[in-house]
């Protein structure tokens, strides 16, 4: 599988008891730095036995290089990634409050279009079994592409993609294979207050649900029917809940791979996901102390560039 999309650095910071007002200063016992975004759900299928790729922009700035060393760490292929001379990853704060989690994040921009189009290369370049990317301005194209070629689709959406991109998400969620929101996105997504309203519209659009609930576990939906699915889930101490619907796809992915019937996968992405809530940051913390310093490449990844490199040259000429 492939996952394709924007990566994160990530400073996490443990449960608080409050919020801090203007001009306050609050402290929590824990912190981590972790990395996110489409790494999360590579590093799962890739933990479960998976073949795991990541597409994204990995440039010159921290939050590009801890991806990078995780990756080598946990065996996920970044040869379907581009190397630049930039700021190229994102920066999150996750911020732990009232049981839940809030984000205050920054990411580079960058043409829309062009990347879409590099991904659309990769995926004839590639032709990888899964895809894992959310919907949004521009995907649909890539999906009926990746349908044309024979691989499947797993679709996500962020909570608030719904705000200004409803109608393309919804066209994605028709291209795909299955759809894969939590509990909160798909009532977004439907405006519906309530699961099963949510799930009565969105069933209608003729693609797989694999709703997550949390502790709860998960439901698949279709129009043949509703499954709840509880088995997997593990009694644990939550930690941080950053990552964890991208540990259950990556982990869903990883057994659909290996030709796992649909309920049998989401009982393996339920006890995924809920390892990933054990740990402090969206793929768990990560040792910034040894990434390589700005203008360094680490060796895993300049040997991946260096053969993908040689790969095309061999293509292009013909040998």
């Amino acid at each position: 599988m492939i996952s394709f999309g924007s990566v994160f650095l990530e400073l996490v910071f443990g449960h608080v008891p409050e919020l801090p007002r203007p001009g306050e200063e609050i402290f929590t016992e824990e912190f981590a730095f972790s990395c996110g975004g489409a790494v999360n759900s590579a590093s799962a299928a890739a933990r479960a036995g998976a073949q795991a790729g990541l597409c994204t922009v990995l440039g010159d700035d921290l939050g590009s290089r801890v991806v990078i060393e995780h990756c080598a760490r946990v065996g996920v292929d970044l040869s379907p990634s581009v190397r630049v001379r930039r700021r190229s990853a994102g920066v999150t704060v996750v911020l732990n409050f009232d049981g839940d989690r809030a984000f205050v994040s920054n990411i580079p921009k960058r043409r829309e279009p062009q990347e879409i189009d590099r991904w659309r290369a990769v995926l004839r370049s590639t032709r990888p079994r899964w895809c894992y990317l959310h919907g949004g301005p521009g995907v649909p194209e890539f999906l009926r592409e990746a349908r044309e070629l024979g691989s499947k689709i797993a679709l996500d959406v962020s909570l608030g993609d719904e705000r200004d991109a409803a109608g393309v998400i919804i066209d994605c969620v028709r291209l795909a294979d299955v759809f894969m929101p939590n509990e909160a996105e798909i009532q977004r997504l439907t405006g519906t207050d309530a699961l099963g309203p949510a799930l009565s519209v969105a069933t209608a659009w003729g693609t797989p649900l694999v709703v997550t609930r949390g502790a709860a576990g998960a439901v698949i939906a279709s129009p043949d029917g509703i499954t709840e699915v509880a088995d997997g889930v593990r009694p644990v101490t939550v930690r941080d809940l950053t990552g964890a619907g991208d540990a259950f796809a990556g982990a869903m992915i990883a057994a659909l791979v290996r030709g796992v019937p649909l309920t049998e996968a989401v009982v393996a992405a339920n006890a995924a996901g809920s390892e990933a809530v054990a740990r402090l940051g969206a793929v768990g913390e990560v040792d910034v102390s040894g990434i390589a310093a700005v203008g360094q490449r680490p060796a895993r990844f300049t040997d991946q560039a260096a053969a993908a490199a040689a790969d095309e040259a061999e293509r292009e000429t013909g040998q």
